[in-house]
């Protein structure tokens, strides 16, 4: 009935019409995934609302309404303010290093007023916005092999390094490969996936030398080597291990997890919350949350391949790399697979900025579903109009 009904004139702009091709099942998928990680977190803070589970409760019910207000809004605005976004994302990256706060060893805040922002969480999907407008003002011949992807390397290049300098190494690691996806999709040719695989490959060692700050060093050799220094760089780690080991099968309960509840586990309910999941709901509690994670990907996925415009496909593939991203990035490290680089498992771990920033991607994701016919005329870009 209702796919009949968008075919009349019109009727695909009406606000009854957009709230119904809202996929529903999917924002249910997203409210039991954040659902679980508010009660781990009233678990983990003691059996209590205060001090996380309650503010992460508004401020998801505050998202989901955001989220579902974006799913409404056309997909030409988006397309408009790509530019705009990226533009004003990176200008905040600049002023950081003029005149951010220091916290913690780290200059990556700003404040206004009684409000304090980390501007990188914007530019996670500022690029992702600014390339897929790139791409789609782009022929398929100049995507997969050009002078012209110089461009969107410096795109993915500037923030990165702004960010790598503040230093924030997970959230730099987090905008490049969320860039290099977005050129992967958009059809990069496979001698230049291969040719930047072995540069990276040989650039590592110098990166490690000469870019990396001490702590940051200290991370990757406490990483190869955890048992180390068990009791200073390794804790993080081992303490991760014991937990999520302890846990067993079905766990030890709710508020009965010795290492989140005794406050061995650093960071129980950012960083290492899942490993809080797994002592407290065991392997099972563990795998359904991945199993949520799996279905909200595909899903995504799904709605970013019903798009009729370039931009709309990239765009949300992207937004959809970035939220796979944070789970892959974040389980790795929380089981010793990956170095500690301070990304949080997203919807489940506690923060404002980090919610904000996922629901708004998955607005962009539900409102390429809800104007999937929409047609974005491909206008030549700046680049192409000298030639």
């Amino acid at each position: 009935m209702v796919d009949s009904a968008l075919s009349r004139p019109g009727q695909r702009d009406r606000y009854e019409s957009k709230i119904a091709q809202i996929d529903w099942l999917f924002v249910g998928l997203l409210c039991c995934l954040t659902g679980i990680g508010i009660l781990l977190l009233y678990s983990v803070g003691g059996m209590k609302w205060d001090p996380w589970a309650y503010k992460q409760l508004i401020f998801f019910c505050v998202c989901l309404v955001m989220m579902c207000a974006l799913a409404l809004v056309d997909l030409r605005i988006w397309l408009m303010g790509a530019y705009w976004f990226y533009g004003g994302s990176l200008l905040l990256l600049i002023a950081v290093e003029a005149v951010g706060d220091v916290r913690m060893g780290a200059q990556r805040w700003l404040s206004l007023g009684p409000l304090s922002f980390q501007p990188s969480e914007f530019m996670k999907l500022a690029i992702v916005l600014a390339l897929a407008r790139f791409y789609h003002e782009c022929s398929a011949k100049d995507a997969n092999l050009s002078w012209k992807l110089l461009i969107p390397a410096a795109m993915i290049g500037v923030p990165a390094t702004l960010v790598m300098h503040q230093p924030d190494l997970g959230t730099a690691v987090l905008i490049s490969l969320t860039g290099a996806s977005v050129m992967i999709l958009a059809g990069l040719n496979w001698k230049i996936i291969a040719a930047a695989a072995v540069g990276a490959v040989i650039t590592v060692p110098l990166a490690f030398q000469y870019v990396l700050h001490d702590y940051q060093k200290k991370r990757i050799l406490t990483f190869l080597n955890p048992e180390g220094d068990p009791s200073g760089d390794g804790y993080h780690i081992l303490q991760s291990k014991i937990a999520m080991g302890s846990g067993g099968l079905l766990g030890k309960g709710l508020g009965l997890g010795s290492q989140s509840q005794l406050n061995f586990l650093p960071e129980k309910h950012t960083d290492f919350i899942m490993a809080a999941v797994c002592e407290e709901l065991g392997f099972a509690g563990g795998f359904v949350i991945f199993l949520l994670y799996a279905l909200i990907i595909l899903m995504a996925l799904r709605m970013a391949s019903l798009s009729h415009s370039h931009f709309g496909r990239l765009a949300a593939a992207g937004a959809t790399a970035t939220f796979a991203l944070y789970v892959l990035i974040n389980g790795a490290m929380v089981m010793g697979l990956f170095p500690v680089v301070g990304v949080p498992m997203p919807l489940v771990s506690y923060g404002g900025s980090a919610m904000l920033m996922v629901m708004t991607g998955f607005g962009l994701v539900l409102g390429v579903k809800v104007h999937r016919y929409q047609e974005l005329p491909r206008q030549a870009s700046i680049f192409q109009r000298f030639e």
